[in-house]
C-alpha cells in the first residue's frame, strides 16, 4: 500500500493497513515527516522501508524550514537593558558586561552612569568587584542559582584560564594559547548545562568547541548542530558559520540564504562572504544589494548620542 499525504492531519487512515480513524482507532502521524498516520507501532514498523525515502525527504525540508524561518531577529541578549538598543557586532567592542547581573551594557550607557559618578552597576545597583577573587565569587554565586548566563561566564574563565582556574600542568594549543585540557573539558562541561538551561552563547561556543576539537572530540556534523540551535533562536555568528559550512560544500544557495539573515541583523562578514560570491559568479547583484541594504539598515538601528560620546571617549 504506498503512502498517503496528509497535509492537515484530517484524512483518518492508517497508512499501512487502510484502517479508518474512528472512536475506538486512533491514528498516530509519523513524527517525522507527518505526512502519513499509523494505527500501531506494528504498522508503522512494517511500512518503514516503503516509506523511508519519502520520510526522510519530508523531514529535511520540514528541517529546513525551520532553520530558515527561526531566528531572523537579534536575542534579548544582544540588547542593552537601558537604552534597549541592539549593541553593535562585534558586542564585547561595544560594551560591558557585568558579572553581578550577567547584563550587557552598551558603552554609551555605561559612559552615562560613570559621568553621572556611579560606581556600580547601572542596571542592578550592585557595586562593581574590586578584584579578581570578588569577581570570581559573584559568579559562583549565580553559578548556584543554575543562572545559564554564569554557567557560561564560568566556563569562559576555565576556557581561557583566567583567575587561576586551569592545571599547574599546560598543554600548547596553536588555535587558542596556553590552556589545560582539565580546563577545556570543564569549560565545556559547563556550556552543556548553560546551553540546556538557555544560553545561547554556550551553544555557539559548543559549536567552536566540536569544530577544533576543543575540549572535546572534533566533529563538524555536531558543531553544525550545535550552531543550527543558536541561529534559530537569532545567534548570529552561529548563522554565518552554517553559511560558511554551505558554502564549503558547494551549496552556494543555501549558504547565501544563511548569510542574507545574518548580514540584516548587522554582522558584516557576511555582507562581505556575500560580496566575494557576487564576484565570482556565485550569487546575484541584486541579493548583494539585499545584503548591503539590509546590513548598514542594521548598524543605524544600533547608534546613538551616547554610542558616539563613548567611541571618542575610548579612542582618546
Amino acid at each position: 500500500m504506498s503512502c498517503i499525504a496528509v497535509d492537515d492531519g484530517s484524512a483518518g487512515v492508517c497508512a499501512n493497513c487502510g484502517k479508518h480513524e474512528t472512536d475506538t482507532v486512533k491514528l498516530k502521524n509519523c513524527t517525522a515527516c507527518r505526512l502519513v498516520k499509523y494505527c500501531g507501532v506494528d504498522c508503522q514498523r512494517a511500512h518503514r522501508k516503503q516509506h523511508k525515502k519519502a520520510c526522510r525527504q519530508r523531514a529535511a525540508e520540514l528541517k529546513d524550514e525551520r532553520l530558515y524561518s527561526q531566528g531572523l531577529e537579534r536575542p534579548e541578549g544582544d540588547f542593552c537593558p537601558i537604552c534597549t538598543l541592539p549593541i553593535p557586532i562585534p558586542m564585547h567592542e561595544h560594551s560591558v558586561s557585568n558579572v553581578c547581573c550577567m547584563m550587557r551594557i552598551c558603552d554609551g550607557c555605561d559612559l552615562a552612569a560613570r559621568k553621572r559618578g556611579m560606581n556600580d552597576c547601572p542596571f542592578c545597583r550592585t557595586r562593581y568587584p574590586d578584584n579578581d577573587a570578588d569577581t570570581l565569587a559573584m559568579i559562583r554565586a549565580r553559578v548556584k542559582k543554575k543562572d545559564p548566563e554564569a554557567l557560561y561566564c564560568l566556563g569562559l574563565k576555565y576556557f581561557f584560564g583566567k583567575f587561576g582556574l586551569q592545571n599547574s600542568i599546560g598543554i600548547q594549543s596553536s588555535r587558542i594559547g596556553h590552556w589545560t585540557q582539565k580546563d577545556l573539558k570543564k569549560a565545556v562541561e559547563l556550556w552543556k548545562e548553560a546551553a540546556e538551561l538557555g544560553s545561547i552563547d554556550a551553544l555557539y561556543h559548543l559549536g567552536a568547541a566540536h569544530d577544533l576539537g576543543e575540549g572535546v572530540q572534533q566533529d563538524e556534523a555536531k558543531a553544525a548542530e550545535f550552531w543550527s540551535k543558536a541561529a534559530m533562536q537569532g545567534h548570529i555568528t552561529s548563522r554565518h558559520n552554517l553559511g560558511v559550512i554551505e558554502g564549503e560544500k558547494g551549496s552556494y544557495n543555501r549558504a547565501v540564504k544563511h548569510w542574507l539573515i545574518s548580514a540584516k541583523m548587522g554582522f558584516k562578514d557576511s555582507v562581505e562572504s556575500i560580496k566575494e560570491f557576487f564576484m565570482e559568479g556565485l550569487t546575484t547583484r541584486e541579493q548583494y544589494a539585499e545584503a548591503l541594504k539590509e546590513y548598514q539598515d542594521a548598524v543605524e538601528e544600533t547608534k546613538s548620542h551616547g554610542r558616539d560620546e563613548a567611541k571618542i571617549a575610548l579612542n582618546n
